[in-house]
């Protein structure tokens, strides 16, 4: 039997390593799924929101490596995915995106549901291919696949349904992708490197998630240059575990003496991370040596004294032995010292957490932490959700965080356990999800895991508010306003839906709660604990304008008459003030 376009697209995408497409089927897409059918080696995942599903494949597809497909329909279908795929773009996933299109015949005719997908995926998107003619199968889709693995991020491939089904070109239908490059620094920039290190006394070190396979190298190199580590949010799992330099994290979710090390340090080494608030970062007196895969991250936060284009882990390798070591802790100790009495800080409602109602998250973070498995994978909904998961849960070994950390979209959480749990199933997927987040996609998704009965942990953080937007309204000064909103008992929302749901109200209940949560393996769990919405998470280093806006709205809502919310916000964190 001749096989069609849509046949043909399936065989080469299977032949790159496609495995499983997340989607809803629908008109323009018919053909397309029909063939996925035939093919029988994609696991098709069906969906209730398209934008639920790249949020899956995008944690899939980071966690493992391998492309993954998604679809939707012409039009609406098509839209929905955007958002996924502008956080696929963010955190570097290679995701092919197959798009309906309109019947080839009306393209440009404006009918019904017709959509431009070359100005529409623009934003989002590495690569855009229409294929109009079958003569293009082969071209577009070897494209899309090369350039998402290359690149690391979604490409889209548009394909009317008439086309679909026409015979494909007799050519061979197998992709051979190839292997990614990680090449080292070049030597005049490693000769530069060593020269600055050598002649500075203060180091120190600043990662994110360029280091991930660069743990080992960068340890060696800090225990060399008796340097401090401080991280960003994705370069935590990296790089505290197991590292005595280790000194945690600067930003609005920074805690021990990161802050210090890098903006009181002589030469800053800035390895694979594109921090994105330079607020926090030196801009005079800190020589900044910043070392990158990709060129475009080099120098647009802060001034650089070397731009370098390399892997982290090529790089540090070959400058080890370049560098002298050098003898001077005083530095290292310092910050280190800074660390550890942050982190006794960070302890205080955890110490109370099972005498204090509502239920503090610092204390809920912790039990996760303490309970789940040594390589149990956490994902974290855009909020404070992300701020309990990086203070309080640790990682590195085999467990990991992720989530849309510089999309920062909400909602990212459950789909994203969705996606790893069909990736590595019997694994512990926790996902930390806002209420808002949850309510906003996750809930209607959790459907979709039932129907596959994937053991998910969905870990609602019931405050009845977008309690970060609350944070930066009163950071900017102003009146919180529009952020509260009601909440149903989700523990029987879940049960209803065919989930296990467990409601925890009191802290005495909710170590039990937490072991029956992550020992049920019969599908997803939905544990709804109600945490105090007062709590605060105050940075180790606050900058001028966030502390004084922070200080204008409290003056605000007392003039306002919320002297009641300003008193008992103060009482409940009484420990951090």
């Amino acid at each position: 039997m001749a096989k069609n376009v849509a046949d043909g697209l399936w065989d080469m995408l299977v032949s790159a390593g496609v495995r499983r497409c997340y989607g809803i089927v629908g008109d323009a897409l018919n053909p397309v799924i029909d063939a996925m059918r035939r093919n029988g080696n994609i696991d098709f995942v069906h969906v209730r929101h398209e934008e639920y599903g790249v949020f899956a494949a995008v944690a899939e597809a980071c966690l493992t490596g391998r492309p993954v497909a998604v679809c939707g329909t012409a039009g609406p279908g098509v839209t929905h995915l955007i958002n996924g795929l502008l956080d696929a773009r963010k955190e570097g996933a290679p995701i092919i995106a197959l798009a309906g299109d309109s019947e080839s015949a009306l393209l440009d005719s404006g009918t019904v549901e017709e959509l431009n997908p070359y100005k529409f995926f623009d934003t989002a998107a590495h690569y855009i291919g229409r294929i109009t003619n079958p003569a293009q199968l082969h071209h577009v889709v070897s494209s899309a696949v090369t350039i998402a693995m290359a690149e690391h991020g979604p490409t889209v491939v548009a394909l009317p349904g008439d086309v679909a089904v026409q015979d494909a070109p007799k050519l061979s239908l197998r992709l051979s992708v190839p292997a990614p490059q990680r090449p080292a620094a070049a030597a005049a920039d490693l000769t530069a490197m060593a020269e600055i290190i050598d002649d500075a006394d203060r180091i120190a070190v600043f990662g994110g998630d360029g280091c991930a396979d660069a743990g080992v190298e960068v340890r060696a190199l800090a225990a060399k240059l008796q340097a401090p580590v401080g991280y960003s949010l994705k370069g935590k799992q990296w790089l505290e575990h197991d590292n005595p330099n280790a000194v945690g994290m600067t930003g609005l979710l920074g805690y021990g003496g990161c802050w210090e090390a890098i903006n009181k340090c002589d030469v800053l080494l800035m390895l694979g991370t594109d921090f994105p608030f330079p607020n926090f970062l030196p801009h005079t007196g800190v020589k900044v040596i910043q070392v990158d895969r990709n060129p475009r991250r080099l120098g647009r936060r802060i001034p650089l004294a070397l731009g370098v284009i390399g892997d982290v882990q090529a790089t540090v390798s070959e400058l080890l032995p370049m560098v002298a070591a050098k003898s001077a802790n005083r530095f290292l100790n310092k910050c280190v010292k800074a660390t550890r009495s942050f982190e006794k800080h960070l302890q205080h409602y955890v110490t109370r957490g099972p005498e204090l109602t509502p239920i503090r998250p610092e204390y809920l973070a912790a039990l996760l932490d303490e309970a789940a498995d040594d390589d149990a994978l956490f994902f974290a909904d855009t909020g404070t959700a992300v701020i309990w998961a990086s203070r309080h849960i640790h990682y590195g070994g085999d467990r990991r965080l992720f989530g849309s950390f510089s999309w920062a979209s909400m909602a990212n959480a459950s789909p994203n356990a969705f996606g790893a749990q069909l990736a590595f199933p019997g694994r512990q997927t926790i996902a930390l999800c806002g209420d808002g987040g949850f309510t906003m996609l996750g809930l209607g998704d959790l459907l979709t895991q039932v129907q596959r009965r994937t053991p998910v942990v969905n870990v609602v953080l019931n405050n009845g508010m977008l309690d970060f937007v609350d944070i930066e309204q009163q950071e900017a000064g102003l009146i919180p306003f529009g952020t509260e909103f009601r909440n149903p008992d989700f523990g029987k929302v879940a049960e209803a839906m065919g989930a296990k749901g467990i409601r925890v109200e009191k802290p005495g209940e909710l170590p039990d709660a937490i072991r029956t949560a992550l020992a049920h393996r019969g599908g997803p769990v939905v544990l709804d604990v109600l945490v105090d919405k007062h709590a605060l998470a105050m940075p180790a280093h606050v900058p001028g304008a966030t502390a004084a806006g922070f200080t204008l709205s409290l003056a605000r809502q007392t003039l306002h008459g919320d002297l009641d919310n300003v008193v008992t916000t103060a009482e409940h964190n009484i420990g951090l003030l």
